[in-house]
């Protein structure tokens, strides 16, 4: 049709083309042969879709051959013996025999259309699910799948478990310059609160923090008190502070006192009838269950159970005892995860542990789980709730099965503790095991060793820093660990790919820039009816004024700031509002005549001499 079309205009006269822009119409059209064109592309794909299908076919016959082969060879042999040559086929040997013939076909058959026309309805179906499974050409050998990468991935990881530990990235937090001797996260992972020896506890909130890492809130709840132990209750909206002196406080998340526990009497001997503890904490925790219970211990010789809504008194007391019965001082205590047992390391080298609900008599116990007369700094039970770790003052981890409670599973030493707090945590998958250690000044540097929970063999050590490392902390959601440090940092060990949130919020905003000398700029005062005398110049940028006032001496002159303390290069300390030491501020120190002093009595002389007033007139007669 197409070439009709040109044919019937005709080819019009040169000049007129030209002239008309028609140029190229003196061009022969171009034929198509549409009928060619579909016909090669058919072939193209006949043969492209006949080598996809041939690759398939040889793949189906693999698989039916290692399917048939035995049970074909095994069948074949039984019929012949057992009913000779002019027996009927099996029902097996008979599939056999087809599977073997359908392979064959497919090998030898070239076109698709004659195979598909001769099969049934259901064989239709079954080939229709296999090109859903199957579509496009046949990958070539070397290609690997992503998701298969990624089951390579996690599988190297269970076979590796030091891959899981996320230590690729880590932030520094300064706390103080003392010993940080205490880590709280909450349960979302939003929120990190630390105490140490400086009294201090800090507020550090990741998604409110930019990259200059400074706490949002610092306080000093129990005044001077060291900060023995912090934690966020399981729902995260209080936090336990347990410090050196008796009385546990609770704060709310923003750190105002909740509750504080009674002090107990400690001029009754039965420590029953205290209503609460007479001597200094040692540790304290959150039912893992129950919001508002929590558990202290002390050097009273108790561990007691209190309700955060009754503070005139604890809820229960268990009561440590030796093996000759005497009272034993306790310095770590822990609920079990499901929170129906309680244990307590004890000075004497044991541990105990007691039901929550029966409070005489131990359920389990250990007598010598560590050395005596040393402190135990850590008790902490698998998230699995069979396996109890505990971190001795005497160099070693050990791990327990408290049904099986004389023991250990497995212990490691020549891991030093100096602290009373030195704590260990398992890994949120429970294969891992981890502590710190703690070394002396200019002794090297502090560690945090991962041990395989199974073997106990040492997998892994991170240096920390130059000072011992007291407390670690390994959070389930975030996949992040906290360390505090003997030299008062709290450092936190992330993975951008494996670790959520925490760290990763904060590292990514920039630091805030700091206008040091906005002070120094008057507002300036617009008044547009002004008499053009009174008008003031506008300001056209705030940046210039700026350098102009820095270069005015009297502008840019810092004011001397009060003397704090006793008073020093002739000004008077500020403290004291006795009669005394004001007028050593206004008279005594008042030089104003700073000329020479015997001029300045001689300055008199002449007018005393020629006008005697005082003295002269005395002596006269």
């Amino acid at each position: 049709p197409f070439v009709a079309d040109a044919e019937m205009l005709g080819t019009p006269d040169p000049e007129l083309a030209a002239t008309m822009g028609f140029s190229g119409f003196g061009k022969k059209a171009r034929t198509f042969d549409l009928e060619a064109m579909f016909e090669q592309t058919r072939r193209t794909a006949v043969e492209r879709s006949r080598k996809v299908l041939e690759a398939r076919e040889r793949e189906k016959e693999d698989q039916t051959e290692k399917e048939f082969k035995i049970p074909c060879t095994d069948s074949s042999v039984s019929t012949s013996s057992a009913t000779g040559p002019g027996s009927t086929l099996t029902q097996r040997e008979a599939l056999c025999r087809e599977s073997e013939d359908d392979s064959n076909e497919a090998l030898s058959g070239p076109s698709r259309q004659t195979q598909s026309s001769a099969k049934g309805p259901s064989e239709d179906t079954d080939d229709d699910d296999d090109e859903e499974e199957f579509i496009g050409p046949p990958l070539p050998p070397g290609f690997k799948d992503s998701d298969d990468d990624n089951d390579d991935d996690t599988e190297e990881e269970d076979n590796n478990p030091v891959k899981k530990i996320p230590d690729s990235h880590e932030i520094t937090l300064q706390h103080g310059t003392k010993t940080v001797s205490a880590l709280g996260l909450d349960p979302s992972g939003a929120r990190l609160i630390t105490g140490g020896y400086d009294y201090d506890v800090k507020f550090w909130d990741f998604a409110g923090m930019d990259a200059s890492l400074q706490a949002f809130r610092s306080l000093q709840p129990c005044e001077c008190h060291q900060i023995k132990s912090l934690q966020y209750s399981s729902t995260g909206d209080v936090i336990l502070v347990v410090s050196g002196n008796s009385q546990a406080k609770v704060l709310d998340r923003d750190g105002f006192p909740v509750m504080e526990c009674i002090k107990g009497d400690q001029y009754i001997v039965d420590m029953t009838n205290t209503k609460g503890h007479t001597a200094m904490l040692n540790s304290g925790c959150w039912h893992p269950k129950i919001k508002e219970e929590f558990l202290t211990c002390s050097n009273d010789g108790t561990v007691r159970t209190w309700d955060v809504n009754n503070e005139k008194k604890h809820k229960s007391v268990f009561k440590p005892r030796s093996v000759q019965g005497k009272r034993v001082i306790p310095t770590t205590c822990t609920y079990s995860r499901d929170g129906k047992l309680i244990a307590a390391g004890c000075q004497d080298g044991s541990i105990q542990i007691w039901d929550r609900n029966m409070s005489v008599h131990t359920k389990f116990h250990c007598r010598q789980a560590h050395s005596s007369g040393t402190d135990t700094s850590c008790l902490t039970f698998s998230y699995d709730g069979t396996v109890l770790a505990s971190r001795g003052g005497d160099d070693t981890l050990k791990i327990w099965d408290i049904r099986q409670f004389k023991k250990p599973l497995n212990s490691a030493d020549g891991l030093p503790s100096f602290f009373p707090m030195t704590d260990c945590c398992f890994s949120p998958d429970d294969k891992i095991l981890v502590t710190g250690t703690s070394v002396k000044k200019g002794g090297g540097s502090g560690k945090l060793f991962f041990f395989y929970r199974e073997t106990f063999q040492k997998l892994y050590e991170i240096e920390v820093t130059d000072a011992s490392v007291v407390r670690c902390l390994w959070h389930p959601k975030l996949n992040q660990i906290m360390v505090g440090t003997g030299n008062g940092l709290a450092k936190v060990y992330y993975d951008p790919v494996k670790s959520q949130r925490g760290a990763k919020l904060c590292v990514v905003k920039t630091k805030r820039k700091e206008r040091q000398a906005e002070t120094l700029t008057q507002d300036y005062i617009i008044t547009p009816h002004a008499l053009p005398m009174f008008r003031e110049p506008r300001q056209r940028s705030t940046r210039k004024q700026l350098e102009k006032d820095r270069l005015d001496p009297m502008k840019s002159h810092k004011p001397e700031p009060p003397v704090a303390g006793a008073g020093r290069g002739g000004r008077v300390g500020t403290h004291g509002v006795t009669l005394s030491s004001y007028i050593v501020k206004n008279i005594a120190l008042d030089k104003t005549d700073d000329s020479n002093p015997r001029e300045a009595i001689l300055r008199h002389a002449k007018e005393a001499e020629e006008n005697p007033y005082w003295v002269a007139p005395a002596y006269a007669k």
